[in-house]
């Protein structure tokens, strides 16, 4: 009733509407304000707190700390990391280390193997040197020093009773050395082109009387000297286990005791070479001594050879002798055995040592040398490569340049 006398005249349909009409704005308008209002409220909250945390200096005090924290806990990780890698790289050097003494041990072994190897093969072969061989493997093998192999050929008895009357011992005091020093002293020599004939029969009584031969599997002549060489380290090596094994011509003059001690300083090295160093020509001109058929391979005309050892004398180590023994049938044989010695090293790791007191001068050199204290390992003249007119001349030189009849007995190696 008192809607309709307010509205006077309109009729209420038309009213209604309108009343309504403005009742829906005043709460659109009001309900507006307080969401702008709440908007605000909320915005403000949302946006304090990265403003105040990304503020210059607005990092607290315990903000600071953590970071130190962290940063010295950073530091601490480095300093135990190097100690870590410093650790790490010390075992890794230890086990290097460890494989490289095992590696050498399984070299060494193998060699060992392979000469032995070696020797069955030669006893299967039927070599005239196995019941030597034989009486050598039936029994734990003594250690020697060195085995020194006089070289010498069927024409040569005058000079092998030279060597024996002056600077090798025989009988009782060649055993002894042997026994005592670890010295094993001998001539070798191969077999004539007729096998059995004259020639080997008078080697056989020589050899019965002084007991003093090693007889190769091989066939002896001027030009086989190289085939000679490895077959003499081949068995020497075979029959003897040394240290060293030193090969010498029968017109040289040594001095064993000095020669036992100066191979004595080199037994920690498993593979040296010892001579007298030289490097000659390569003789290309047919007809003279020492011509070289293979001269093209050392290239153009006028080269030198590569350095080797005289073949005076010169030893090697048990582990090239070995490497020798197994390879003999691959190694090369040039005109000059002591060139084929050096070729069979050159692409071997081998330290070459050159000690000029292998190579000395007959009197006057060797005794002024002598007399100062350094005495020569072994004398010989250059022109004649050996002692000219060696018969008559050695027992000279063994009297002037001898380093004294006690010295190989009261020598300590």
């Amino acid at each position: 009733m008192s809607w309709k006398s307010r509205g006077g005249g309109g009729g209420g349909k038309g009213f209604e509407p309108s009343v309504k009409s403005s009742v829906s704005w005043k709460w659109t308008f009001l309900f507006c304000i307080g969401c702008f209002c709440a908007g605000m409220l909320f915005s403000d909250r949302m946006w304090d707190v990265p403003e105040v945390e990304n503020m210059p200096g607005g990092s607290t005090g315990s903000e600071e700390e953590k970071l130190k924290l962290v940063s010295e806990g950073c530091n601490t990780s480095t300093k135990d990391g190097n100690n870590e890698s410093k650790d790490i790289l010390g075992e890794v050097s230890k086990t290097h280390n460890a494989i490289q003494t095992l590696d050498k041990t399984i070299s060494s072994l193998e060699m060992e193997l392979a000469a032995a190897r070696a020797a069955q093969d030669s006893i299967l072969n039927g070599s005239p040197l196995m019941e030597n061989v034989k009486l050598s493997e039936s029994g734990h093998k003594k250690k020697y020093l060195m085995v020194v192999g006089i070289n010498t050929a069927f024409s040569s008895r005058k000079r092998r009773d030279s060597v024996r009357a002056t600077w090798m011992p025989q009988g009782d005091k060649r055993k002894k050395l042997e026994e005592e020093k670890g010295i094993v002293v001998r001539f070798v020599i191969g077999h004539s082109t007729t096998a059995g004939g004259i020639l080997d029969r008078a080697i056989e009584a020589e050899d019965k009387r002084h007991g003093d031969f090693l007889r190769l599997d091989h066939v002896e002549g001027y030009l086989e000297l190289s085939a000679k060489t490895k077959a003499y380290f081949a068995t020497a090596v075979a029959l003897w286990d040394a240290d060293f094994y030193v090969k010498v011509d029968d017109d040289v003059h040594v001095n064993i005791a000095t020669l036992g001690s100066t191979l004595a300083r080199h037994r920690s090295k498993s593979r040296v070479y010892i001579g007298c160093m030289k490097s000659g020509p390569v003789l290309a001109q047919k007809g003279v001594r020492y011509h070289e058929p293979e001269y093209w391979k050392f290239g153009e005309e006028g080269n030198k050879y590569f350095r080797h050892a005289t073949g005076q004398l010169y030893a090697i180590s048990k582990d090239l002798a070995t490497y020798i023994s197994i390879n003999q049938h691959m190694l090369h044989k040039y005109a000059n055995e002591d060139v084929s010695l050096g070729s069979w090293f050159i692409g071997l790791d081998v330290e070459h040592i050159d000690d000029r007191r292998l190579c000395c001068g007959t009197p006057p050199d060797c005794e002024w040398k002598a007399q100062a204290g350094n005495i020569c390992i072994a004398s010989f003249d250059w022109s004649c490569s050996g002692i000219c007119k060696s018969v008559e001349r050695m027992k000279e030189v063994h009297r002037r340049c001898g380093e004294g009849e006690n010295a190989l007995m009261s020598a300590v190696f």
